[in-house]
């Protein structure tokens, strides 16, 4: 498991980086002004989780004789649809400039919407580069445009103080990402080989679509929630403590999740290889959690502030929630190595409702209720929606176990 010991180096030099950010807003901007921003951000990242749409992971499950003409197939699907999703976008920060009259956060979604304008170029090439392995290489510019994104927001906050700070970087770092994947694994389309039809990209990206839909639901709707019935100052704070509290579950699960489909799809003992990246993961983020959660009543009022310091109870909370997380992140690649994303589809839907209602209910009574509600629903119901993936991977062993004895 180097290929996740190399992604989560990478999330650990963007979190180290991201933690810079959340020092210098916590000190020049207002809890209403990251409000602003953290709803541009979520509405951004909703959309954005329309480009996983599976067409990647069938680049990388494609048989030899079929890659060229699903790279073909993949390159036009991939100009579409990611046009398609910047003229949403646009249409939306039209909208809410139209029916708010909030200009800034109109603004902000406009600028995420550039995004999709340098995506295309390079996604055919990343899904080769991790099919060939490339796995430590395609973490470095993951995580060399996380820093350089991260750096700048610090910069912006600190000479030009306004929420634009933490969403203009993601736009500007963009063509780093695109020169960068397209240098790791050229590729030019073979018109020979034609393209490869689309009904296999419909029925197993329709799923895989669903899934990451739903993902970002219960990663960013809670947001929406939040700002919904508390307002943007409340949001501010909320924003805040999520990131210090479940940035090391959500970075890291990000990089396991990046890494344990292609390494699940080439294994011949896949059960085997489950098991292996579980105890690597919760290996290595179980200690480190801990520990964060234990020193967050330290480490929250140093470097945030002491206007931040009531926010430490709650991020010592959060943290624990990273070890649920790594659990549900290896059961949902085991479904979708397995070919099971309506699996994964499913339970991701039962998993996000019962996240959403729990912000819905404890948002009234304040930030660290939501923070326990969101800790005690993720760790009971992602651990019943992994118990397949659990039986699979350790069945065999408690059977040879039984067996000995």
């Amino acid at each position: 498991m180097s290929h996740l010991l190399a992604y989560g180096a990478s999330e650990v030099a963007t979190k180290l980086s991201r933690l810079g950010v959340v020092i210098a807003v916590a000190r020049t901007l207002d809890a209403t002004e990251i409000g602003v921003a953290a709803a541009a951000l979520a509405t951004g990242d909703l959309l954005k989780s329309l480009t996983e749409n599976g067409v990647g992971q069938r680049i990388i499950a494609a048989s030899d004789t079929e890659l060229a003409a699903t790279c073909n197939r993949a390159h036009g699907l991939n100009w579409a649809w990611c046009l398609g999703l910047f003229s949403v976008q646009s249409a939306i920060a039209a909208g809410v400039w139209a029916l708010t009259g909030n200009v800034p956060l109109a603004l902000m979604i406009l600028v995420l919407a550039g995004e999709y304008l340098f995506m295309p170029g390079g996604l055919v090439q990343t899904g080769l580069a991790l099919r060939a392995g490339k796995l430590k290489q395609t973490a470095a510019i993951a995580g060399g445009q996380a820093v350089m994104a991260n750096l700048l927001s610090v910069l912006l906050a600190l000479v030009w103080p306004s929420a634009l700070a933490l969403v203009l970087p993601r736009l500007l770092t963009a063509p780093f990402w695109l020169v960068s994947m397209r240098a790791l694994h050229p590729w030019s389309a073979d018109k020979a080989a034609g393209k490869a039809p689309i009904r296999p990209f419909l029925s197993f990206g329709w799923a895989v679509l669903g899934v990451e839909i739903v993902k970002a639901a219960r990663m960013q709707a809670d947001k929406l929630i939040v700002g919904a019935l508390l307002g943007p100052a409340a949001l501010g704070m909320y924003f805040m403590a999520f990131n210090a509290g479940l940035s090391l579950a959500t970075s890291f699960s990000t990089a396991f999740a990046a890494v344990l489909f292609p390494h699940l799809c080439g294994s011949s003992e896949r059960s085997a290889a489950l098991r292996q990246g579980l105890g690597v993961s919760l290996g290595l983020v179980g200690p480190a959690v801990v520990l964060q959660a234990l020193l967050a009543p330290w480490y929250v009022p140093l470097l945030l502030g002491s206007d931040w310091a009531d926010l430490s109870g709650v991020v010592s909370v959060l943290c624990l929630a990273a070890i649920p997380t790594m659990l549900w992140t290896a059961a949902a690649g085991w479904m979708r190595a397995e070919g099971r994303p309506q699996q994964e589809l499913l339970a991701t839907v039962l998993l996000t409702a019962a996240l959403m209602a729990n912000i819905a209910l404890t948002a009234p009574y304040g930030l660290e209720t939501i923070a326990w509600g969101y800790l005690v629903t993720a760790s009971l119901t992602m651990l019943i929606v992994s118990l397949p993936a659990l039986r699979f991977a350790f069945g065999p062993v408690l059977v040879k176990s039984f067996v000995k004895v």
